[in-house]
């Protein structure tokens, strides 16, 4: 039985976590840390690591960048797995990250959506096929969604500029610029507004067509299926002590 903590078990996706792993035979969920001490019946939420009274075997994390980064010496210490699926990390915060999954193992991505893995092998070979297509990326999400552009665009653009020796520049916002566009770019467009669960488009611009390649999230729950199948796939890693950082590319 693999024992699971979830780090802002109180949030949208948290709680889906929580509702989801019951269902899971081989899982049992210990409870949940929370800044906001939100009382449920169905479990235990701590406001601190010191209080839990169980160590889990692996923490999945549907967090904010500052809580993500605070559990890492309690997972460190005490040999636990962690899945992270926040997204908006610094580069000295994604530093820490790697630094701390040559002690643990640790699966991250930005987008736990099984098909938004395939769709990002898709657009790494769709662009080497369109050398000369004009590139860009349109995501929306809800309005309570605070980075931009999403940590899954960033991943898609980076699938494409990976394959093509990174070649890319990256253009977040086109406002005052009065030069023609850069053919070596890829533009972001972030659209926020509403409830949606998070749409993705990749879009190649020819001369004389456009290819679109989409991606929509009608639910919360495929993310935190995927976190699920992560936690899994993890806990492998963990009873093999093999440490490292692992994306859905190892899962799928």
């Amino acid at each position: 039985m693999i024992k699971v903590l979830i780090n802002g078990i109180n949030g949208k996706m948290g709680k889906e976590v929580a509702r989801l792993i019951p269902e899971n035979k081989s899982m049992h969920l210990l409870g949940g840390l929370d800044c906001k001490m939100v009382r449920s019946s169905a479990y235990q939420v701590f406001t601190d690591t010191k209080s839990i009274f169980e160590k889990p075997d692996i923490i999945i994390d549907f967090s904010v960048p500052d809580a993500t980064i605070s559990i890492l010496p309690y997972c460190i210490q005490n040999n636990i797995a962690l899945v992270i699926a926040t997204t908006g990390f610094s580069e000295d915060e994604q530093s820490k990250i790697n630094d701390a999954s040559k002690q643990i193992p640790i699966f991250q991505s930005a987008n736990m959506a099984y098909e938004v893995t395939l769709i990002s092998n898709i657009i790494s070979e769709l662009s080497k096929k369109l050398p000369e297509a004009e590139i860009e990326i349109v995501e929306t999400h809800h309005n309570q969604k605070k980075d931009s552009p999403s940590g899954t665009a960033l991943m898609l653009a980076n699938s494409i500029n990976s394959a093509n020796d990174n070649i890319y520049s990256y253009n977040f916002s086109r406002m005052q610029k009065t030069e023609k566009r850069n053919p070596k770019e890829i533009g972001f467009s972030s659209i926020r507004g509403g409830s949606s669960v998070g749409e993705h488009s990749i879009l190649f611009f020819s001369p004389n067509e456009t290819l679109e390649i989409k991606h929509i999230a009608h639910s919360r729950s495929i993310f935190a299926e995927g976190s699920i199948k992560a936690a899994e796939f993890l806990a492998t890693k963990k009873n093999l002590h093999e440490a490292g950082l692992y994306t859905m590319q190892d899962l799928v």
